[in-house]
């Protein structure tokens, strides 16, 4: 016999004691006499006892029914207003949503239009992790993650927002002192700057103008869990680096960096809003996502 109360049955006795018939029990559960009486019989086996006198004319619970009936009829009760509650939790916006986002992006991006998503949704409070190392969005409990990667893992449901360019770059003075590489083998004798996060390894792929393809292993002084920290040293004049556009435009439109190797690009990758099922999600992701998406759907 299971652990768990035959909540059907005890569902099914409260609903015949209210009606006072098989026949309206039924119609009200929405199922046949039949199914309800199965059940009725399938829990009197478990109780060991008679819940109702049947007759041909009436339906009378017994002493056991009494106590059995009373009692189901208030879990009944409390059953469906945790019901009603859920539906109405998971139709509002509501509740806590816990959102991943890499460090860097979360800070120029994500962080400065919190107060306008707050303000829209009083009624949802964010958790927000800040970091670059991939996380598990369902064993560390994550609703949603904000990724900047091409997805591999078929499990999340991922959608995409926008397009992500990864630019090598370099500043003027390190060009003017060690050359500009015309190649990308060229790269191996350069200083070029790592991060430890990239998505597909450590290789720079680069696609030349013709269609040629590269890969280059990065090898400098320097590697990084947060591709912020690549920048002093980039323009310092020490080193070249791999990092998305996001993070150097500035440094770029003031010429204080230059994109090294302007004929040949990397794989084009892209901002995800990203969850661990397909299933129906909640009001208050379905709320984050969509807002995210509004403000995040132009690249820059």
């Amino acid at each position: 016999m299971s652990r768990l109360p035959d909540f059907e049955g005890l569902a099914m006795v409260a609903r015949l004691a209210e009606q006072g018939s098989f026949a309206a029990a039924a119609r009200s559960l929405g199922l046949s006499v039949a199914t309800v009486s199965r059940a009725v019989s399938r829990l009197e086996a478990r109780l060991g006892g008679r819940v109702f006198n049947r007759s041909s004319r009436r339906l009378a619970l017994t002493d056991l029914g009494r106590i059995v009936a009373e009692r189901a009829a208030r879990a009944l009760s409390e059953a469906e207003e945790a019901e009603a509650a859920g539906r109405e939790l998971a139709s509002q916006p509501r509740g806590l949503v816990r959102l991943t986002v890499p460090m860097s992006f979360g800070l120029r991006r994500v962080a400065p239009i919190l107060p306008d998503f707050l303000r829209r949704y009083p009624d949802i409070a964010l958790d927000l992790h800040l970091g670059d190392a991939a996380v598990d969005l369902v064993g560390e409990g994550f609703d949603a993650a904000l990724r900047i990667a091409v997805l591999e893992d078929s499990a999340l449901v991922a959608r995409r927002l926008c397009p992500v360019a990864r630019l090598v770059v370099a500043s003027p003075g390190y060009l003017a002192r060690h050359g500009r590489p015309q190649h990308p083998r060229e790269l191996a004798a350069h200083r070029c700057l790592g991060y430890a996060y990239r998505a597909r390894g450590d290789a720079w792929r680069f696609l030349g103008p013709d269609g040629e393809e590269v890969a280059v292993i990065p090898t400098g002084p320097l590697r990084v869990t947060n591709v912020d920290a690549l920048v002093p040293t980039v323009l310092d004049g020490l080193g070249i680096a791999e990092v998305p556009d996001f993070v150097v435009a500035e440094h770029l439109a003031a010429g204080r960096m230059e994109v090294v190797l302007p004929g040949w690009r990397m794989a084009l990758g892209g901002l995800y809003f990203v969850t661990p099922t397909g299933r129906r999600r909640p009001a208050k992701v379905e709320a984050l996502a969509a807002f995210l998406a509004d403000r995040l759907s132009a690249p820059g």
